[in-house]
């Protein structure tokens, strides 16, 4: 566990604390020895002061009947020893769990994790955006690893959201080691979002180096960057300051539909425009085979051969590697891939 003042000062603690105990039970044995006056053995005084201080409260081994100095030092006694062994278990209570909250352990158990995840997504960046992108992946159920390089911001994230930090990452996603340790690798794409295009840019280009089969989606702040950002290797560019005006206009002009869209996004359970693959291996067949019906999604559109077919009739062609685009709820994008699954 990484050593801090709070660790080094409850390690002290805990030390001071057991060492007073043991001299208060080396008191305490040559105490009641003494009081006994020869009627009990040396083993017979320490297992006085050790029931005394424990609170177990068996039968006394030194008789204190009648005699009140007696009775008074094993009051001084219980309260030293309960005081110190209340000192002692709180102390250790408090490392176990400054070791459970240890960012360096946390590190190690991450990334341990992270070896064994495959098809998740990594979140570079947990300012505004990335924060808003998180919590739409833990609303669909998609795994997820957030790498930030600010502990600050990382715990403005949890206290604003309330969200599970466990999945993030502290540490810089321009780094390459960064990036494995989120599980580039096994990824099944990478978010460039944070505040700063250059680094969106040098994430973007890191990624598809270490892991070419992962979709890069970049965040740019001016779209003068959008083209370097492409030639980085970004498969999507987002710039939420023109889509964000585009989004206003909308709502301006298209009030209802702009609402409706609101409404599709501002509940968990509610329905979301999803894509669904065709799984490589099962035959083709006609969409209308596969009575998709269902108040759990809407087929919109197929995309085939680089080709989007909206609306597409029972007629339409389902081959491998085609994917349909549908509004759909959690529940209901399980049901279709089931369906398109078992089309062998």
């Amino acid at each position: 566990m990484m050593s801090t003042p709070t660790t080094r000062a409850l390690r002290t603690n805990l030390a001071y604390a057991a060492l007073a105990l043991v001299i208060i039970h080396f008191i305490g044995t040559i105490g009641f020895y003494l009081i006994a006056g020869g009627k009990a053995s040396v083993f017979d005084a320490f297992y006085m002061t050790f029931i005394t201080v424990a609170t177990i409260g068996y039968a006394e081994t030194v008789d204190l009947s009648g005699n009140v100095p007696g009775r008074l030092f094993n009051v001084a006694i219980a309260m030293a020893g309960i005081g110190f062994v209340w000192v002692m278990f709180s102390n250790f209570t408090a490392l176990l769990l400054a070791r459970a909250m240890d960012p360096t352990r946390q590190r190690h158990r991450l990334i341990k994790e992270t070896r064994h995840m495959q098809g998740h997504y990594v979140v570079c960046g947990l300012g505004r955006i990335g924060a808003n992108v998180v919590r739409e992946l833990l609303a669909t159920g998609y795994d997820f690893v957030a790498i930030e390089p600010s502990q600050e911001a990382i715990d403005t994230f949890a206290l604003q959201n309330e969200l599970w930090t466990q999945r993030v990452l502290l540490a810089d996603a321009t780094e390459d080691q960064a990036l494995l340790d989120a599980g580039l690798r096994h990824a099944a794409g990478v978010f460039a979002v944070t505040g700063d295009d250059s680094r969106n840019l040098l994430i973007s280009s890191s990624s598809k180096q270490l892991n070419p089969a992962a979709r890069v989606v970049a965040r740019v702040h001016d779209i003068r960057n959008v083209e370097k950002c492409r030639r980085a290797g970004a498969d999507e560019i987002i710039s939420p300051d023109f889509t964000g005006a585009l989004r206003m206009a909308s709502a301006m002009l298209r009030p209802q539909a702009a609402g409706f869209v609101d409404e599709l996004l501002s509940h968990p359970d509610a329905m979301r425009v999803v894509d669904v693959s065709v799984p490589v291996g099962v035959r083709s067949r006609l969409l209308g085979e596969l009575e998709l019906r269902a108040s759990s999604y809407l087929v919109l559109g197929l995309r085939h051969h680089g080709r989007l077919d909206l609306n597409p009739g029972p007629e339409s062609a389902l081959e491998p590697g085609n994917a349909l685009i549908a509004l759909a709820s959690p529940a209901g994008k399980r049901d279709l891939e089931q369906r398109l699954s078992a089309t062998g």
